[in-house]
């Protein structure tokens, strides 16, 4: 059978650029191009690919669904018998068409790999041939016992045409393609056609015994089959279809499709038994061969996800009462093999995951455990009723010393780890999907400690997990459904006790977990890059309320100002620049009331080209303030070329001057910064002020503002002329 043209490892096939309703017509014209000279048909070339249009569309439509059910695909044998491609070789060339071009012209789409997408299409295959034969072996038999009844019909009915009958009947008889042979209602053989011997190996085999003794030991249909012939022989039912394994007389097992039916006297009561015997040793050959391809990894020969989760199923479907109560799983992924595939390439990775799965294999020391490959470089041991954890963890620790040893290729030795997530417990209430997410989970928690170890699932941690992953996926929608809000916290004078400004802190109102505050999710928005969208709509919100005050102002100073948050992410964006820029023309906020914070730990070590963004949003009158200073342990001297005005120091300095005995060492270093910061030009903000006598010694030192709860809490915008100040002086 021809293969699919893309590697069996971890690399997939592009699909032809063009339109799918071209795609599904090109893949026709192929098909209907290997398959029509060995139909029978008195449809012309072109008629016949309009034909194969529409299997064409359930094809594609059945690979691309969701959820995926290959079922559909056996109406297409049916439809190619009915279409009269009945030829010996019709089957190989339907069945091989579909396997090189069917993904490459009807490509599922995308959120499916390359190893779901090989499994679906043998699956599809596999469907197609069980339909192509049952519609073929139901043609064959109607065709045959329609000629065997026509002539017994015609042999009992016309006693004057008895001998022109006979010879019809025995013509027939010897020159069936089918096996036939005729038995009394004890099973005793009393006639069997050539094709019956061929089959057999043996006239000896098949004449002058029961047909009970031709059964084959490991056939598994007797009691089955046994209550369908009673039912025969005794008049209940005129036919019955069994497949069945017969014993051959050099030991091999014929494989066969059996039609019985029940030949009556002219009176009506049962007389023989007629049975059709069909040869399949060959297509269940083929069909197991789909199956196999269907239900493993074509790089590695380990069952895949398919088989996994079939299995998986089966063991949390089981009865407890039949013994099948507990169940574990190890989730494997290695540890930087990503790196082996963009440094080496991936026909290296590949030959690595043979390696990989070699080892895996020789892990499995009982058949209630299965090794599988589910995707890329992960796998995953089931392990059906283990006695206890520590069986399970067992199963790890060998998996784990199976891959402590390099592997060696061409020449080249390969360090190979692995991180293991285990999952252990009782079946019921469990869904496959749940019990692999956990095993994941655990996985990851086991590389967040080093790699190359195991972690067994702990039900909490998965729940924060969970949670975390939830709200990740939620944030695009927030901000659609205007589930932010902005707390602002004052930034006071620490000299006149004024408000000269605040810093603007998103929240989350979760319809689900209440108020979550920045740091819940602000680091998930930074991982997924949403941090964008919602720095930008924040930047937005907080301009409009600055200009809001602006326009309440009443005095002879200066309104009060707006501190924004800015990510590292965002400073790294194109349009930083240009958002700004929009942004005090939309809102008509004055540039000198908006002031953008970055850390210190963004600038450390930055170049030009990341501060050249800065630089030109200081150019629009902007200011820049260099938040959490003290905590980067940056160069004091690389103040004297960051484009920034205000130095905001971390609270960790204001710790040690709660007391009157404030640390002398923190006071000297506070000192000294603010003194450097002073002759830069720069202002000085201090975070954590909760205490007059953290404001005292402040003061003292020079600090120009102060933000921390002894002012005032975050809170909202309305707040902030109205706010009560317990340090005015």
């Amino acid at each position: 059978m021809t293969a699919l043209p893309a590697a069996a490892g971890n690399e997939g096939a592009q699909a032809p650029d063009a339109r799918p309703g071209d795609n599904l017509r090109r893949f026709a014209a192929i098909w209907a191009r290997a398959i029509y000279p060995v139909t029978v048909t008195s449809m012309t070339r072109a008629e016949f690919e309009d034909h194969l249009l529409p299997l064409t569309r359930v094809l594609s439509d059945t690979l691309r669904g969701r959820p995926f059910d290959p079922r559909p695909a056996a109406e297409v044998g049916t439809a190619l018998v009915a279409a009269h491609c009945t030829d010996p070789e019709a089957l190989p060339s339907i069945l091989g068409v579909i396997d090189a071009y069917l993904v490459l012209y009807c490509p599922p789409g995308p959120g499916l790999d390359t190893d779901e997408c090989r499994a679906r299409c043998s699956r599809l295959q596999h469907a197609v041939a069980v339909g192509f034969s049952r519609a073929l072996r139901e043609r064959t038999l109607r065709e045959q016992e329609s000629i065997i009844r026509a002539a017994l019909d015609a042999q009992r009915d016309a006693e004057g045409a008895l001998a022109a009958s006979e010879a019809r009947f025995r013509a027939v008889f010897e020159g069936a393609a089918l096996g036939i042979g005729i038995a009394d209602l004890d099973g005793e053989v009393l006639e069997v056609n050539d094709a019956m011997t061929r089959m057999f190996g043996s006239e000896s085999l098949t004449m002058r015994r029961n047909v009970t003794e031709w059964v084959h030991k490991d056939d598994g249909t007797g009691t089955g089959t046994r209550r369908l012939n009673g039912e025969l022989v005794r008049g209940e039912r005129d036919t019955y279809d069994v497949e069945r394994a017969y014993q051959r007389v050099d030991g091999t097992i014929l494989w066969a499709n059996v039609r019985a039916s029940l030949l009556r006297d002219a009176t009506g009561r049962p007389q023989y038994q007629l049975a059709l015997v069909e040869d399949v040793t060959e297509r269940r050959g083929l069909l197991r061969r789909l199956r196999h391809q269907a239900t493993h990894d074509a790089l590695t020969g380990l069952p895949n996800r398919a088989l996994f989760f079939e299995r998986l199923d089966v063991a949390l479907d089981a009865d407890p009462a039949n013994g099948t109560s507990r169940i574990g799983v190890c989730y494997l992924d290695l540890d930087g093999f990503k790196a082996v595939n963009d440094s080496l390439g991936h026909a290296v990775g590949d030959q690595l995951l043979v390696a990989v799965a070699e080892r895996l294999q020789s892990c499995v020391t009982s058949p209630d455990q299965l090794v599988a490959r589910i995707g890329g470089d992960e796998f995953v041991a089931l392990y059906t009723d283990p006695p206890s954890l520590a069986a399970v963890t067992a199963l790890a620790e060998r998996i784990l010393d199976a891959l402590s040893a390099p592997v060696l290729l061409d020449g080249r030795e390969l360090p190979v780890h692995g991180s293991i997530g285990i999952v252990h417990g009782p079946v019921e209430s469990r869904i496959a999907a749940d019990v692999l997410r956990s095993a994941d989970i655990t996985m990851y928690r086991a590389k967040e400690q080093g790699g190359n170890r195991y972690e067994v699932a702990d039900p909490v941690a998965d729940a924060r997990a969970i949670t975390r992953h939830g709200l990740t996926n939620q944030l695009p929608s927030a901000l659609e459904h205007d589930e932010f809000f902005i707390e602002y916290q004052p930034l006071v004078g620490l000299d006149d006790g004024a408000v000269h400004g605040a810093e603007a802190l998103v929240r989350w109102c979760h319809p689900t977990h209440g108020i979550l505050g920045p740091d819940q999710f602000i680091p998930l928005a930074e991982s997924t890059g949403h941090i964008v969208g919602l720095g930008r709509w924040v930047l937005e919100r907080a301009a409009r309320q600055a200009y809001a005050w602006q326009s309440e102002h009443i005095g002879g100073g200066p309104p009060p100002r707006v501190n924004v948050n800015l990510s590292p992410i965002q400073l790294h964006h194109p349009e930083l620049v240009q958002e700004v820029s929009r942004v005090l023309e939309d809102t008509g906020l004055d540039p000198a009331s908006l002031c953008l914070e970055v850390t210190e730990s963004a600038l450390i070590g930055a170049d030009e080209d990341t501060l050249k963004p800065l630089r030109q949003i200081v150019d629009l009158g902007v200011s820049i303030a260099l938040d959490d200073f003290g905590t980067g342990y940056s160069n004091l001297s690389s103040l004297r070329w960051l484009p920034v005005s205000v130095l905001k120091l971390d609270r960790s300095f204001t710790r040690g001057m709660r007391g009157h005995a404030a640390d002398p060492v923190d006071l000297k270093i506070v000192g000294g910064i603010v003194s450097l910061a002073h002759a830069l030009n720069l202002t000085v903000t201090v975070e954590g002020v909760e205490t007059r006598t953290q404001a005292d010694h402040l003061r003292a030192l020079g600090c120009d503002t102060g933000q921390g709860w002894y002012y005032a809490r975050p809170g909202p915008p309305e707040r902030l002329h109205t706010l009560s100040l317990a340090d005015a002086s």
